[in-house]
C-alpha cells in the first residue's frame, strides 16, 4: 500500500469534529431563539391546504372505497391508482429519495426531469394489472437479465443467503438482510445517477455489475460491524480486539491478519474477518487514486463516531449537548458520503454540503421512532437521554425542538426556500409522526408529545392538528420497507414450515416404503426383497412422493391414506431408476444415498432384477388406489406407463451421449426425459386423481419440467462445487465418466444462469395454477439452494 493512501486518523477526525461543531452551534442558536416556530408555522399553514381535504355530505352518505391499510402493499398501490393519488405519491417519494440518497436539490430542472422519468417507469411497473413481484427472486433476475448483470445477482443472492445463515442469535437476520439490500440499492442508484444517455450498454453493464458487488461490500459493514458491536454478542475483550482490527484497517488501508483470537466467538469472527477482508479489498481496488484518501477518511469518521456513541452509558448524567449531538452529525452524514465515495465518483462540493447538513435530520427521525426500543436497550440517543434527565438537566437541548430546527434550516438555509423541498420535507415529518402514533397508540403518543413538545404549545397544537387531519403524506420507501420486512419474515416462517413439513413427510414416507416378506416365501424371492429394501432404506430425499402428498392433500383435498399407494409407487419407480443408473454398464457409481450402491453389496444380476421388480411393484401399487373410480385409476396407470417409457428414452439418450459433446438443446431434451418428467409425474398424478382441468395440468407440466431441468443443473453444479460429505457421493463423477453436463457445455457461470432461467420460467408457470402454490415455490427455492 502506498504511503500516500494512509490517513492521519486524529487530524482527520479533529477536522470533521470542527465542521460538525460549527454546524451544531448554528443549530443550537436557532433552538435557543426558537426561530423555527414562526418560520415553520407559516410553512405549515401554506402546506396544509394540499393535505387537509374536507369530505362533502355526498361522499359521507355515498360511502365509496375507504383508504386501505398502507401496510397492504398491493391493495394500497391499487387504491392509490384508483383514486388518482398515485402520481403525487410516487413524485414525493422519488423526490425524497433524490434528496436523501442522491444529495440532489429539487430546484434543478435536470433533477426534476430525472425524477419524472423514474416516476413514470415505476408507475408503469406498479400498475401492470397483476401481482408480479419485482422483489421476488424471479422478478429481480428478470431485471438483471435486461441489464446484463445476471452473474452479479446470482453472486449476491448466494452471499445474502450465507450472511443470513451466519447471523448469530441475538441479532435480527431479517433486519440485516433488509439493510444490506437497501444499501446495495443505494449504491446502484448512485452509479445510475453518474451515468447518462451517452453511456454505452457495455459500459452500463460493467458499472452496474461493479455497483452490485460494491454495494454488498459496503453494506456488509452494517451487520458485521455496527450491528455486531451493538448487539453485545462479543465479550468486552473480543469487542476491543475487533474494534482495533477495524481501526487499523481504515488507518493503514490494509486488513491485518486475524492472528490469535481469544474468545468464544472465534468461528464467527474467522468467517466475518474473511468476508470483510474480501469486501474491503474489493472496494479499495475499485477506488480511483484521487478518491481513495477521501473514502478512507469518511470511513474512519463514520466508524469512530459510531464508536464514540457506542461507549456512552445512559447512567452517566454528565454528557454535554456537544457530546450528544456532534457524533450524530458525523455518523449520519459520513454514512451517506461513503456511498458516493464507494463508487469512486468525482468530487461534488454541493452534494457533500447538502449531505452533511441533511444527515442529522434523518438520524433524529429514526431515533424518535426507536426511542422506546433504545430506552429498553439502555442506548444513549438524544431522545433517551432527554427522557431520563430533562428534569435534572435544564441545559439539555430538547431533541424534538432540534428536529424541527433542522427541518427549518434545511428548507430555508440549505435548499433556499424551494417550494417543492418544503412540501416533501414536511410531508415526511408529518408522516413520521403519524406512523409513530399508529405504532405506539394514542395514549403513549400523547405522553411523548407532552414531554417533548410542552415548550412550544401553540406550534405543537398546529403539528398535532396536522397529524390528525393531514392526508397524502405516505411514502413509497416506507411502504416498500414494511413490505420487505413482512415478506422476509413470512418467507422465513414459510421456509421453516416447509422444512418441517419435508422432515415430517419424509419420516412418514420412509415408514411406508419397506416391502414386507410373505410367509412361505421361496429362497429365490427373499434376496430380491432384501435388495429392494436395502435400496429403499438409503438416505433418499423422497422429493417426488413429498410433492405428490402436498398436491394431493393440501392442494386437492385428497385423503392422505387414500394416496399412500401412489406415494410408494413414485418412490419405487424412482429408486428403480437409480439402481439402473448406478450399474457398471451405465454410470458405474460406487455410492448412492451415502451407502455402497446395490450392485456393490449384492451383484449386478440381483441389481438388474431388483430394478425390474420395483418397477412392477410400482404399477401394482397404482392398481391399489381403490378409493378412486376405475376409469381415473386407469388413466393414471396409462400416464405412468408413458412417463416410464419417456424416462427410459432419456436414460438411453444419456448412455448414447457418453463421450459426445451435446448441444444445449439435446441436453435439455435428455434432462427433460430423465428428470423433468419425474417431477411432472409427482404433480400430474394427484391432479389426475382430482380430475383437474387440462389447462391446470399444462401449467403444472411446464412448472415441473423447468423445475426438473433446474434440479439437474444444480446436480451438475454440485458435482463440480459440492461437498462430498453433504452429497453422500463423490464429486467429479461426470468429468470422470466423460458425461455431457450443463457445466461442461456452458461453463460454470453460464450453467448458473441457465438454472436461474429455468427457475424463473417455472415460477412464472405457477401464476397459472389456481391453487395455493406456496409449497411449490419453496420447493423450487430448495431445489436451487440445496447443498446435497
Amino acid at each position: 500500500m502506498n504511503e500516500e493512501l494512509l490517513i492521519n486518523a486524529d487530524e482527520c477526525y479533529r477536522q470533521a469534529e470542527q465542521k460538525a461543531a460549527h454546524y451544531f452551534k448554528s443549530l443550537y442558536e436557532q433552538v435557543e431563539q426558537k426561530t423555527f416556530v414562526p418560520t415553520l408555522t407559516e410553512d405549515l399553514q401554506t402546506w396544509k391546504h394540499n393535505h387537509i381535504h374536507h369530505r362533502s355530505l355526498l361522499s359521507i352518505f355515498s360511502g365509496g372505497k375507504g383508504k386501505p391499510d398502507s401496510r397492504g402493499y398491493h391493495h394500497y398501490i391499487q387504491w392509490l391508482n384508483y383514486t388518482g393519488k398515485l402520481d403525487n405519491y410516487l413524485d414525493r417519494s422519488i423526490s425524497y429519495i433524490f434528496m436523501r440518497d442522491l444529495g440532489k436539490a429539487l430546484d434543478s430542472p435536470d433533477t426534476l426531469y430525472r425524477i419524472g422519468r423514474v416516476v413514470d417507469s415505476l408507475k408503469s411497473h406498479l400498475t401492470k394489472g397483476d401481482k408480479d413481484e419485482t422483489f421476488s427472486m424471479a422478478g429481480l433476475y428478470r431485471i438483471a437479465q435486461k441489464e446484463g448483470v445476471e452473474s452479479s445477482l446470482i453472486w449476491v443472492i448466494n452471499k445474502l443467503k450465507t450472511v443470513s445463515s451466519k447471523i448469530p442469535k441475538g441479532m435480527d437476520a431479517e433486519h440485516a438482510q433488509r439493510k444490506l439490500i437497501k444499501i446495495i440499492a443505494g449504491v446502484i442508484m448512485q452509479e445510475i445517477e453518474e451515468m447518462n444517455d451517452e453511456t454505452s450498454p457495455e459500459e452500463r453493464t460493467r458499472r452496474l455489475d461493479a455497483a452490485i458487488r460494491l454495494g454488498y461490500s459496503y453494506g456488509l459493514t452494517y451487520p458485521f460491524i455496527d450491528d455486531l458491536l451493538d448487539a453485545k454478542i462479543l465479550s468486552d475483550n473480543e469487542e476491543k480486539q475487533y474494534s482495533d482490527l477495524i481501526r487499523t484497517t481504515l488507518i493503514t488501508g490494509s486488513v491485518p491478519e486475524l492472528g490469535e483470537w481469544t474468545g468464544d466467538n472465534v468461528d464467527l469472527i474467522r468467517y466475518i474477518h474473511s468476508e470483510l477482508r474480501d469486501a474491503f479489498e474489493y472496494i479499495r481496488d475499485h477506488q480511483r487514486r484521487e478518491t481513495r484518501k477521501y473514502f478512507f477518511e469518511q470511513s474512519y469518521v463514520f466508524f469512530n463516531s459510531q464508536e464514540v456513541d457506542r461507549v456512552k452509558d445512559l447512567s452517566n448524567a454528565n454528557y454535554t449537548n456537544e457530546e450528544l449531538y456532534i457524533p450524530i452529525i458525523l455518523k449520519s452524514s459520513s454514512s451517506r458520503l461513503i456511498v458516493r465515495s464507494v463508487i469512486g465518483a468525482s468530487e461534488d462540493k454541493e452534494f457533500d454540503n447538502r449531505t452533511f447538513f441533511y444527515g442529522i435530520y434523518n438520524q433524529l427521525a429514526d431515533d424518535f421512532a426507536d426511542m422506546f426500543d433504545d430506552m429498553k436497550d439502555g442506548a444513549v440517543t438524544p431522545y433517551t437521554y432527554y427522557m431520563k434527565y430533562h428534569d435534572k438537566r435544564l441545559d439539555l437541548i430538547n431533541p424534538f425542538e432540534l428536529y424541527w430546527t433542522v427541518i427549518s434550516n434545511l428548507i430555508h438555509n440549505v435548499y433556499g426556500s424551494d417550494m417543492k423541498t418544503r412540501e416533501v420535507i414536511l410531508d415526511r415529518a408529518i408522516n413520521g409522526l403519524k406512523r409513530f402514533k399508529e405504532r405506539v397508540g394514542t395514549e403513549k403518543y400523547n405522553e411523548v408529545m407532552s414531554l417533548f413538545a410542552s415548550g412550544i404549545p401553540k406550534f405543537n397544537r398546529l403539528i398535532q392538528d396536522m397529524v390528525r387531519k393531514a392526508d397524502d403524506v405516505d411514502f413509497f420507501d416506507k411502504l416498500l420497507r414494511d413490505h420487505m420486512i413482512t415478506t422476509l419474515k413470512n418467507e422465513q416462517k414459510e421456509k421453516e414450515e416447509f422444512l418441517n413439513t419435508i422432515k415430517t413427510l419424509r419420516h412418514q414416507i420412509n415408514n411406508i416404503l419397506s416391502i414386507p416378506k410373505k410367509e412361505n416365501m421361496s429362497l429365490t424371492e427373499e434376496p430380491i426383497i432384501d435388495a429392494a429394501n436395502y435400496s429403499l432404506e438409503g438416505d433418499g430425499k423422497r422429493l417426488r412422493p413429498i410433492v405428490t402428498w402436498f398436491m394431493g392433500v393440501n392442494a386437492y383435498g385428497l385423503q392422505s391414506s387414500a394416496i399412500e399407494p401412489l406415494l410408494r409407487s413414485l418412490e419405487y419407480m424412482h429408486t428403480a431408476s437409480l439402481i439402473f443408473d448406478d450399474l457398471p454398464s451405465q454410470d458405474n457409481a460406487s455410492t448412492r444415498r451415502g451407502r455402497p450402491t446395490l450392485h456393490e453389496v449384492y451383484s449386478i444380476a440381483i441389481s438388474e432384477i431388483t430394478g425390474l421388480f420395483l418397477t412392477q411393484k410400482a404399477i401394482w401399487e397404482q392398481t391399489s388406489l381403490d378409493q378412486f373410480d376405475s376409469k381415473t385409476v386407469l388413466k393414471l396407470i396409462q400416464y405412468s406407463a408413458r412417463i416410464t417409457a419417456d424416462m427410459c428414452r432419456g436414460q438411453a439418450m444419456d448412455l448414447d451421449s457418453k463421450g459426445k459433446q451435446l448441444t444445449l438443446k439435446q441436453l435439455n431434451m435428455m434432462c427433460l426425459y430423465k428428470t423433468g418428467i419425474g417431477f411432472e409425474a409427482s404433480l400430474i398424478m394427484p391432479a389426475i386423481l382430482s380430475k383437474a382441468s387440462e389447462l391446470e395440468m399444462e401449467a403444472l407440466k411446464k412448472f415441473a419440467r423447468h423445475a426438473g431441468i433446474a434440479f439437474q443443473i444444480k446436480d451438475d453444479l454440485l458435482d463440480v462445487e459440492g461437498d462430498t460429505t453433504l452429497l453422500g457421493k463423490p464429486i467429479g463423477k461426470d468429468t470422470e465418466n466423460n458425461n455431457s453436463t450443463f457445466v461442461s457445455i456452458l461453463g460454470l457461470e453460464s450453467a448458473k444462469k441457465e438454472m436461474w432461467e429455468n427457475y424463473c420460467t417455472a415460477m412464472e408457470a405457477l401464476q397459472e395454477v389456481p391453487r395455493n402454490t406456496t409449497f411449490l415455490k419453496h420447493f423450487l427455492d430448495y431445489v436451487i439452494n440445496r447443498d446435497h
